[in-house]
This record gives structure tokens, sequence and C-alpha cells, in this order.
């Protein structure tokens, strides 16, 4: 019984510290898109920042159900390479050389969160390098 005990406080202990640093990524790519992608995109991923009005293409509204379409592989491209690498917008900047690539994956985990997806997949995603 004793024993019962202890394992059942490691697995909720493991589960815990999980949820913990999933909130944790949470916060840094919501950190890290306030900084670089709310200028265009808005606070609330709607596309519509103040520098928005000035560019001749709207911003991806990120709110959007269909933003689940888009593999992870393509935000991470966009975001590191900007749009014109998939034919996207030029107005789109590469951040590649700004933003680390663990931070872009968890700008990614939080632009899933804003679409409703929640979860980015567990698809391997190829280095921006």
């Amino acid at each position: 019984m004793k024993i019962q005990l202890t394992v059942l406080s490691f697995l909720a202990a493991i589960l815990l510290s999980q949820s913990l640093i999933h909130a944790e990524e949470q916060n840094e790519g919501k950190r890290m898109y306030q900084t670089y992608c709310t200028g265009c995109h808005g606070s609330s991923g709607k596309g519509d920042g103040p520098a928005a009005k000035t560019l001749p293409m709207r911003p991806a509204d990120h709110t959007r159900a269909e933003m689940s379409k888009h593999s992870d592989q393509y935000l991470f491209d966009i975001i590191s390479k900007g749009g014109a690498s998939v034919g996207k917008s030029s107005q789109m900047p590469a951040w590649g050389a700004v933003i680390k690539e663990s931070q872009i994956l968890e700008i990614v985990g939080y632009i899933r969160s804003l679409s409703g997806k929640g979860e980015r997949s567990e698809q391997r995603i190829r280095s921006a390098k």
C-alpha cells in the first residue's frame, strides 16, 4: 500500500510538472508573439494591429479555424524566412535571424492556441538554417 502511494505521488508530480512546462511554453509563445507579431497581427491575432492599416494586404487572422490547415512547418517557415518564402506577402518579415528556433516553435504553439487548435502537432520541423 505504501509503495502504491509513493508511485501515485510520483506520477502526480510528473503530471503536474508537465502541466507547468506546457503553461510556461504557452507563456513564452505569447510573450514572443506580443513582442514580434502584434504590430501587424494585433494583440488578439485578428490581423488588426496598428501597422496593419499601412500594409497593402491585411495580415493573417490567426484566430480563424482555417489556420489549422497549415502545417507547423509552414508556419515555422513563414515566421523564420518571411512571407515571400512560401508565396505570401513580402511584407511579412523573416524573423529567423532575430528569434531563436525554439522561440519560433513557441510562437507556432501560441498561434495554434489562437485558432482553437490548442496544441501544435508533433511533426518534426526542419531547421530554418
